[in-house]
């Protein structure tokens, strides 16, 4: 790759991979309890990039510790809404004036094209926490009119306590800012942990918000690997609420566990999103969305529309475009702008997607297009985008999670027949429908059981619309006013008159 097409990595973001990476505890970087770090790869050299702290129980429990003080200190405490306010716009500010270096340290850490992360994930980040500004001073309760007696009844909203995030690998830092954002608008505070193989972005934000002004242990970081730091961060006994975004099979052991002290969970998990081309559809935008849908951000996207089903009388018309398409897309180093897919995130999510690329063809299913490795791209976890035919509703592919760059192709002949089809699954996160009638558009975003359903679009998101899913992808509102109640409690006053 010449010098020419490939952006340079930022003397700041140099400076910074090459400090010391310790936990963020009460506003000052902590080395681990135990002394012991990790590597942090970049996925598209395998070369290490830095190393970060490893955290274990001890670490968690510093962290935990300075989180409950900080909530019940009058600094945090008794501050008022319009002052959160003030501090999270304070930090969107922060954010904006180091957008480039938040967005290189994603690329580097996890191998998101720099322009997605320049353009699209990193401003989103920023506006979510402008919106969750705006919702500091406007958690409300209300007057209830009661039949008991002579009373005043009223609720408030109040903030549940310390809140234990933990964020997957593949949008790093809006993953964060989806906990940190409502959590800390309406009082509450944070001990984020963030995955074991991207937390750069995350340890550069919790710098910025030094410098926005935030008091000591209302933003607290600490980073491990999950069966350490996760694992002991949902056990531990101070924190009253646990946020998790990342695959069902880990949510549901969070579950298991917040459940022996009642701790309060909501989960954003795994997805085998639908995406339906219905035959009036306008085939060039359907294609071409639906790729996006699939092939955006390594098909590392929890709603990856990765079962595509086509009506039958333009089946053959739009898997011969997909596969065009998949055979052109320009797969590179994620710091190249003219890249637009990048290496998957490390060497066991690669071996997981091409484990799942040869049992669909084991069990039956035509390859088109991908398929297998690319190492022309470079050295890295770099996966060719993969487009399966002759995929049955009962394959493995059609069922599980890939999470990366494969995309089930399937025809349909009628409307209640893919309805059908696309409910049978375990997951309900995400869906999209391609249509020009409206009718069909309407009737089936109320029949598809999915948290989102796109129309003629995918993978469009805002701040104001809330997020999560149906079934086993979990419950509770990412964004929108709807994340205001993950992280508060309704307390009900009754004031006598008699």
């Amino acid at each position: 790759m010449s010098e020419s097409t490939t952006t340079h990595i930022l003397p700041a973001v140099e400076s910074f991979l090459a400090r010391p990476h310790h936990h963020f505890i009460n506003n000052e970087w902590v080395p681990s309890a135990s002394g012991q770090t990790m590597e942090d790869v970049n996925p598209a050299t395998r070369h290490v990039l830095t190393e970060v702290a490893r955290g274990n129980g001890d670490d968690v429990d510093r962290a935990v510790s300075a989180a409950r003080r900080a909530f019940r200190d009058k600094s945090w405490a008794q501050m008022p809404p319009n002052r959160r306010g003030i501090l999270l716009w304070r930090l969107a500010d922060l954010m904006e004036q180091h957008l480039e270096e938040l967005a290189q340290l994603d690329s580097l850490d996890m191998g998101m094209p720099i322009r997605q992360a320049q353009y699209g994930t990193t401003p989103m980040a920023i506006d979510h926490i402008r919106y969750m500004a705006g919702w500091a001073t406007k958690v409300e309760g209300e007057t209830i009119p009661v039949s008991a007696g002579n009373f005043f009844n009223y609720t408030v909203r109040q903030p549940v306590g310390v809140v234990g995030a933990i964020i997957p690998w593949n949008f790093p830092l809006l993953m964060a800012v989806w906990k940190l954002g409502a959590a800390l608008a309406v009082g509450c505070t944070v001990v984020l942990k963030p995955a074991e193989q991207s937390p750069l972005s995350v340890l550069r934000l919790a710098e910025l918000a030094v410098e926005a002004g935030f008091p000591p242990g209302v933003i607290n970081v600490v980073t491990g690997y999950g069966p350490e730091a996760g694992a002991a961060l949902v056990a531990h006994p101070g924190v009253n609420k646990i946020s998790f975004t990342g695959s069902t099979e880990v949510g549901k052991s969070i579950m298991r566990t917040a459940a022996d002290r009642m701790a309060r969970v909501s989960m954003e998990l795994g997805g085998k999103s639908p995406n339906i081309i219905c035959a009036d559809a306008n085939l060039k935008r359907a294609v071409s969305g639906s790729m996006l849908g699939i092939f955006m951000n390594q098909g590392e996207v929890c709603s990856a529309g990765s079962r595509i089903y086509v009506a039958r009388s333009i089946y053959d018309q739009a898997l011969e475009h997909m596969a065009d398409y998949a055979k052109t897309l320009r797969v590179g180093q994620p710091l190249d702008p003219k890249t637009q897919m990048g290496p998957v995130v490390s060497d066991e999510q690669y071996q997981r997607v091409m484990r799942y690329i040869e049992i669909a063809q084991r069990e039956g299913a035509t390859l088109v297009a991908g398929g297998s490795d690319m190492p022309e791209a470079g050295p890295g976890f770099f996966v060719r985008p993969t487009v399966f035919a002759g995929v049955r509703d009962t394959m493995t592919i059609a069922q599980e999670e890939v999470f990366g760059p494969v995309v089930a192709v399937m025809p349909f002949d009628d409307i209640e027949e893919v309805i059908e089809r696309a409910n049978q699954s375990i997951y309900g996160l995400a869906a999209g429908v391609w249509t020009e009638n409206v009718r069909t558009a309407h009737y089936l975003s109320q029949r598809l059981e999915a948290g989102t359903v796109w129309v003629n679009a995918y993978h469009v998101y805002d701040a104001a619309a809330p997020w999560g899913g149906f079934k086993e992808s979990g419950f509770g509102r990412e964004m929108g006013k709807q994340a205001l109640e993950l992280y508060t409690e309704v307390k009900d006053v009754w004031i006598s008159l008699g």
